[in-house]
């Protein structure tokens, strides 16, 4: 009965896979912060990159932009409108700045410069409910999702300069209608202000969308309950989504029901496929998007979007690097370093229990002089040593106290130095000491690597165990 009932599921999973892969989903995807004539919204482009990668993992086609001007949005539209034509799922999702003029919501490209109604009107804001009709207008299903209620600085400007007509202008967006087989959602309710959310990190409606949506076997509607009742706890009732949905039938951004990821076997790289919706395809996505960014910003939004992730290592030593800027040594670290190095404190107690001799501490002294942190090689760790430690530290990314633990202290056992051409013989002598140096503990082995498997790995995969196991059923 048991191999009945896995067989069962792993034919369910099949299937849903199948399923997720007929019907053609294409989203637009676009996060505006970086305004030219007013305030800076910090957080629209991370919700964005987020959304895209979200998205993407249960089998979205995806036009995304950041910071885009008039002409840039405008060029995405016409893409988004071409691809959508005809799609299963349109989805159109929008962060940054919007106004309501007259009771009509527009949506505001970075180089917007409103001062009338004018200017909105002839096309410095781009109308919404125009650009969804003309791009979404034939999808099947038509999701909107609006974070564009922020406290908009356009609209007092827009008012002051209208003191000879009246003029209706609200900071928020106005009440729209979804017309056949559309569901249009805001961040909060009609002419009201939504959070941007603490910078650095997504706003509680994009959080909140990105929690929900996607959930396996979660119908939209409810997942959308979901995502009001979350917002409003965390903003403490500040905040409540709102709302229109004229769908005609129950709409699933993952199909797959979930018990059956809860029971579906792991892949051979340890994940379940990424069309299930599993966390994992959502996070490894994730890092994809972001892994080779110079953007502090978006490294935080990841280890923001997971506290304990898996790439969490890679992404604080990346911002550490970042900060630092470019070293006066060349340096390769070691990958399999333990991921808890980047948050367990130091203090003099844990490294009193690792045990340094003077000849133990001179040797840290000279790697840390080697790796472009100058200090005396004196066998004491002094004032100047502590400081010193302190700055390695913080270029790593590990927390600074100026003392070793036995992570920290393997990590800089494990690093490889190789002293610049430029450097003084001393310099270079120093680096290759360092280098050849005993290590005082055994390096930690390199980290295995998880990929992402294709359709036909995924398929082999699922087509493999039911095979065999119906094999095995037969031979009983």
């Amino acid at each position: 009965m048991r191999y009945l009932t896995l067989l069962a599921s792993l034919m369910c999973m099949a299937l849903s896979v199948s399923a997720a892969k007929a019907d053609r989903r294409v989203a637009f995807v676009v996060g505006n912060g970086s305004y030219k004539n007013v305030a800076q919204l910090p957080n629209p482009p991370i919700d964005a990159k987020a959304m895209a990668a979200t998205l993407r993992n249960v089998g979205f086609e995806v036009i995304e932009g950041s910071n885009l001007s008039r002409d840039q949005m405008t060029e995405k539209l016409l893409d988004f409108g071409r691809k959508a034509q005809g799609s299963d799922i349109a989805l159109f999702y929008y962060a940054g700045h919007g106004i309501a003029v007259s009771g009509t919501n527009y949506l505001l490209p970075v180089d917007a410069d409103i001062k009338s109604e004018m200017d909105v009107k002839l096309g410095a804001a781009i109308n919404i409910d125009l650009t969804l009709e003309q791009t979404m207008g034939d999808a099947k299903v038509k999701l909107v999702f609006l974070d564009a209620c922020r406290d908009n600085p356009f609209a007092a400007k827009i008012k002051s300069n209208s003191a000879t007509r009246s003029v209706n202008v609200q900071s928020g967006l106005a009440e729209m209608k979804s017309g056949e087989g559309t569901l249009i959602a805001f961040a909060t309710g009609p002419g009201q202000t939504a959070l941007d959310g603490q910078e650095g990190n997504n706003s509680p409606f994009t959080r909140a969308l990105i929690d929900n949506i996607t959930k396996p076997g979660v119908e939209i509607q409810q997942a959308m309950t979901s995502v009001r009742a979350q917002v409003n706890e965390e903003t403490r009732k500040g905040q409540l989504p709102w709302g229109h949905t004229n769908l005609t039938g129950s709409v699933y951004l993952n199909q797959a029901p979930a018990a059956q990821v809860a029971n579906a076997a792991p892949t051979a790289a340890g994940m379940v496929p990424a069309a299930t919706g599993s966390s994992d395809g959502v996070e490894l996505e994730y890092w994809r998007s972001v892994k080779e960014s110079n953007k502090p910003e978006e490294l935080n939004a990841y280890l923001s979007a997971y506290p304990n992730g898996q790439f969490k290592a890679l992404a604080l030593a990346r911002l550490a690097a970042i900060k630092s800027g470019p070293s006066t040594a060349t340096r390769t670290l070691n990958a399999g370093i333990d991921p808890a190095t980047f948050t367990d404190e130091a203090t003099q107690l844990t490294e009193d229990q690792i045990g340094l001799d003077k000849n133990k501490r001179r040797d840290v002294q000279r790697r840390l002089t080697a790796l472009g942190f100058d200090t005396k090689q004196t066998g004491a760790f002094n004032d100047e040593t502590r400081s010193v430690l302190k700055r390695w530290q913080t270029a790593r990314g590990y927390p600074s106290s100026g003392y070793l633990n036995k992570l920290q202290h393997k990590a800089l056992l494990s690093e490889i130095v190789a002293a610049p051409a430029t450097a003084s013989d001393n310099s270079q002598k120093a680096a290759r000491r360092a280098a050849s140096a005993p290590a005082q503990s055994s390096q930690p082995a390199p980290a295995p690597q998880r990929s992402s498997p294709g359709d036909a790995a995924g398929a082999a995969f699922v087509g493999g165990v039911v095979g065999g196991m119906m094999g095995g059923m037969f031979r009983r």
